[in-house]
C-alpha cells in the first residue's frame, strides 16, 4: 500500500512540474517581449547597424616649387540597391544599364549583368556589388549619366564607395625621402614622420550589416564628417632631385656598386634640395630606393678622408700649424705602436707642406700631425667633435636618424692607435648628412645649420606650422680658421685629389674620401668612396655630398668615383640656377635693327617656356591651354605650336630636355634608353607611328 502511495505521489509531482514549466515558457516570452523588449531590440540594432570609421583624405606632400610629390586620388567601387528603383524606371532602364556595364567592365555580357541585378531585386537584396574593380573619378562622373544611375543614390540605388590610393606624380623620384606608411601606420620618410598632420581626423557614418558580412553605408543625421589632413610643404627641388638621381644611378651602374647616396643642401638655410639613396635590387639588376643611407643607422660608417677637415680645424684652432710649414711623410708608411699607417700613393710623398698634405690627402701627414699635437691629450682633440656639433644626432624631421659614434679616451676600446686612425676617418661612425653639415658650415662662414626637409604644414593659404632655418652652432671655429679651411678645400680641386672635376666656369671646393671596408672584423680591398664640398666656392649657395659604396673596377677612390658625380650634378644645378648663372642680356638681344638673337629652345612644357620668354623679354605667341609645345619662329619672334602628345601614337620628343622626354614617353608605357647630354636630337621610333605598349625607344641627346 505504501509503495502504491509513493508512486502516486511521484506521478503527481511530475505533473505539477510539467504544468509549472508550461506556464513558465509563455511567462518568459512575455517578459522578453514586453519587459526586456527595448533591451533586445537595441541589441539587434547594435549587431546590424554600426557607426564605423570613414577615413579622412590624407594631405598632399609638395616640393618647394609647388610640384606634387604625393597625393591621394579617389577611386570608387560601384554597388547598387536594386530594391529602391521604381518599377517603371527599372523596366525602362535595366537593359540600357546592363549594356553600359558590360561595355565598361568587359567581364560579363549585358544579359549576365541584367540577370544578376534582376535576381538581387527579386530576392530583395539591398546591396549588390556590381564589380570589384575600382574606378577613377572621371569614370564615376560618366556613370552618373547612365540610366537608373542618373537618379542617384535615393532614386536609382547606385552606391559609389570611395577608396583612396596614394599616388606619386613623379613615380620613384625621392621615394625614400617622401617615404611610405603601411596599414599598421609604420613606415619611413615624410609620410611616416609627419603622419599626425597628414592623416587628418577620421569621421563616422552609419553602416548596415547585410548577408555575407557586407556593410552598406546608410544616411544618418548623426554622421560625423572626416577632417582632411594637412598638406606638407618640403624643401625638395624636383629638378635638382632628378639631376641627382640620374647622375648617381649612372655611376652606380657603371661601377657595379652596392649602393650610393647624394644630398644637396642650401648653404644659408640648411634646406635639403635633393636626397637620393639607391641600392642594387635583390635581383642584381638595376637600382632603387629601399633605405635612407644618408640619414639612417645603416648609413653610419667610417667617413674616411672627408673627416680630415675636422682634424685640420682642430690643428688650426689650437695654433699648432701653419699651412706652408713642411711635414715629412717618407715613403708613405709610418708606424704607430703595433700598426702601420699607409698613404695611397706607392712610395709616399716625401717632404711636403701641410697644405699639400691635405690636398693630396696624405694619411701619414695628417695622422702624424694630430698624434704629435694631441697625442698627450686626446680628449682635447675629441672635444672639437662636440664643439662643431658632430657628437650627437641632429634630431632631424625624419625619423630613424643614425647616431654618430666616437670612441672615448680612457675607455676599454681606446688604444694608442685610436687617435691617429680617428684623425683620418676610421674607428668612428658618421652618416653622410652629418659629414655634409660640417662642410656646409665651412661654406657658411662657420655657422652650422640644421638640415631641414619640411618648411611648413597647412591647408590652402593657411600654415599651421612653419619650420624656419635653425642654427646648430653659431660659430664652429674662428674666422681665421674658416678661411684657411676654405682655401684648403679649394686647393683639393685646383691641385689635389679632385683636380679632375675642375670647372673653368665656376669654382668647386671639397674633399675626397676613401675608406677601406671592414668584413668579418678585417679591412679588405673594398672601399666606401665619397666627395663632400660646396659651390660656387667664392659665393657658396649649395653644399653636397656623394657617397658610393663598394665600386668595382680600376681606381676605386673618392676622386675617381664620387667626385665626378658631384661635378655632373653641380654643373647642371649651376646651369639651371639663374641666380648663379646670370644671363648676359647683350648676348641674347642684338641691336633693334638686327632683331633679337633667339635662344636655342626647341620644345618643352608650354608654361615653362612662356615664363622663360617673358623673363628674357622675347616675344612668343603661345597656344592657349596647351601643355606640351614645339617652337617655330623667325628673326623677330617665336611661336609655340601645339605638340600633340595625347594621341595614341609615338609622340615627337625632339628638341625636348631629357626630363620632359622621359615623362611623356614613360607615361605612354614605353621603355627609354638614352645616350649623350642635352636635348633630344634623334628618336628610334618614328613620331606618329603605331604605339606598342612596353616597346623600347632609344634617344640620342646632343
Amino acid at each position: 500500500m505504501n509503495i502504491k502511495r509513493s508512486i502516486v505521489l511521484r506521478v503527481r509531482v511530475v505533473f505539477i512540474l510539467v504544468a509549472l514549466a508550461a506556464c513558465a515558457i509563455p511567462y518568459k516570452i512575455a517578459v522578453v517581449q514586453f519587459k526586456e523588449g527595448e533591451k533586445w531590440i537595441a541589441k539587434a540594432e547594435q549587431v546590424n547597424f554600426q557607426y564605423r570609421e570613414v577615413p579622412a583624405t590624407r594631405g598632399n606632400i609638395y616640393a618647394s616649387d609647388g610640384s606634387l610629390l604625393a597625393t591621394s586620388l579617389p577611386f570608387y567601387r560601384v554597388a547598387i540597391d536594386p530594391t529602391i528603383v521604381k518599377e517603371s524606371k527599372y523596366k525602362a532602364g535595366i537593359d540600357s544599364l546592363s549594356r553600359f556595364l558590360s561595355a565598361f567592365y568587359k567581364d560579363k555580357s549585358a544579359t549576365a549583368y541584367k540577370r544578376m541585378i534582376n535576381d538581387a531585386r527579386l530576392d530583395k537584396k539591398r546591396y549588390l556589388i556590381l564589380n570589384r574593380k575600382q574606378i577613377g573619378y572621371q569614370d564615376m562622373q560618366k556613370m552618373t549619366s547612365w540610366p537608373i544611375f542618373r537618379d542617384g543614390r535615393l532614386g536609382g540605388g547606385v552606391i559609389f564607395e570611395k577608396v583612396e590610393k596614394r599616388y606619386r606624380p613623379f613615380n620613384s623620384l625621392a621615394s625614400r625621402t617622401v617615404g611610405f606608411l603601411n596599414e599598421d601606420e609604420y613606415g619611413a620618410g615624410i609620410e611616416y614622420s609627419f603622419n599626425n598632420y597628414l592623416k587628418g581626423k577620421d569621421g563616422k557614418a552609419l553602416f548596415q550589416r547585410l548577408a555575407g558580412g557586407v556593410w552598406k553605408p546608410m544616411f544618418d543625421a548623426e554622421d560625423i564628417k572626416p577632417e582632411n589632413g594637412y598638406d606638407v610643404y618640403t624643401t625638395l627641388d624636383v629638378n635638382i632631385q632628378d639631376v641627382a638621381e640620374t647622375a648617381l644611378r649612372r655611376q652606380l651602374t657603371d661601377r657595379d656598386a652596392a649602393f650610393g647616396s647624394v644630398i644637396v643642401m642650401e648653404v644659408k638655410t640648411g634646406h635639403i634640395k635633393a636626397m637620393s639613396n639607391l641600392q642594387r635590387n635583390k635581383s642584381g639588376v638595376g637600382y632603387s630606393e629601399s633605405y635612407n643611407y644618408a640619414v639612417g643607422d645603416i648609413g653610419s660608417t667610417e667617413p674616411g678622408s672627408t673627416f680630415k677637415l675636422l682634424s685640420m680645424l682642430a690643428l688650426l684652432e689650437e695654433n699648432k700649424i701653419r699651412l706652408e710649414e713642411k711635414i715629412e711623410t717618407g715613403n708613405g708608411a709610418h708606424r704607430f705602436y703595433n700598426q702601420t699607417m699607409y698613404d695611397a700613393k706607392n712610395g709616399g710623398y716625401g717632404t711636403i707642406t701641410i697644405r699639400e698634405a691635405f690636398e693630396k690627402s696624405s694619411n701619414v701627414a695628417i695622422s702624424k700631425l694630430v698624434d704629435m699635437h694631441f697625442g698627450s691629450s686626446p680628449s682635447k682633440f675629441m672635444a672639437y667633435i662636440d664643439k662643431v656639433g658632430l657628437a650627437e644626432p641632429f634630431n632631424l624631421q625624419l625619423a630613424g636618424e643614425g647616431k654618430p659614434f666616437f670612441k672615448k679616451p680612457g675607455s676599454k676600446t681606446w688604444y694608442g692607435t685610436s687617435l691617429p686612425w680617428i684623425s683620418i676617418g676610421y674607428e668612428s661612425k658618421l652618416n653622410p648628412i652629418h659629414t655634409l653639415s660640417l662642410y656646409n658650415a665651412v661654406a657658411n662662414g662657420g655657422t652650422m645649420m640644421k638640415p631641414i626637409f619640411v618648411q611648413g604644414v597647412g591647408q590652402g593659404n593657411t600654415l599651421v606650422e612653419t619650420y624656419k632655418p635653425e642654427i646648430i652652432r653659431k660659430q664652429i671655429a674662428s674666422e681665421r680658421t674658416i678661411k684657411a679651411l676654405q682655401e684648403l678645400l679649394e686647393g683639393v680641386v685646383l691641385r689635389g685629389t679632385a683636380k679632375n672635376i675642375l670647372n673653368p666656369n665656376y669654382k668647386i671646393a671639397g674633399k675626397t674620401g676613401t675608406a677601406q671596408k671592414i668584413v668579418n672584423g678585417r679591412y679588405v680591398e673594398t672601399y666606401y668612396t665619397s666627395f663632400a664640398g660646396y659651390f660656387p666656392a667664392d659665393r657658396p649657395k649649395y653644399s653636397m655630398i656623394v657617397v658610393i659604396d663598394s665600386p668595382k673596377g680600376f681606381a676605386a677612390y673618392g676622386g675617381d668615383v664620387s667626385a665626378p658625380v658631384f661635378k655632373e650634378i653641380a654643373d647642371r644645378i649651376y646651369a639651371l640656377d639663374m641666380e648663379l648663372n646670370p644671363i648676359n642680356q647683350s648676348k641674347i638681344l642684338q641691336a633693334e635693327n638686327q632683331g633679337p638673337a633667339l635662344p636655342f629652345i626647341k620644345a618643352g612644357k608650354g608654361e615653362e617656356l612662356q615664363g622663360i620668354f617673358e623673363e628674357l623679354h622675347i616675344q612668343a605667341k603661345a597656344p592657349a591651354a596647351e601643355e606640351w609645345v614645339k617652337t617655330t619662329g623667325d628673326s623677330q619672334k617665336l611661336n609655340l605650336a601645339i605638340n600633340e602628345t595625347d594621341k595614341p601614337v609615338v609622340p615627337d620628343v625632339s628638341g625636348m630636355p631629357l626630363r620632359d622626354a622621359l615623362f611623356i614617353l614613360e607615361n605612354k608605357g614605353l621603355k627609354v634608353n638614352y645616350n649623350g647630354k642635352g636635348r633630344v636630337i634623334e628618336q628610334s621610333l618614328t613620331p606618329g607611328s603605331q604605339l606598342t605598349p612596353n616597346a623600347t625607344i632609344n634617344l640620342v641627346l646632343g
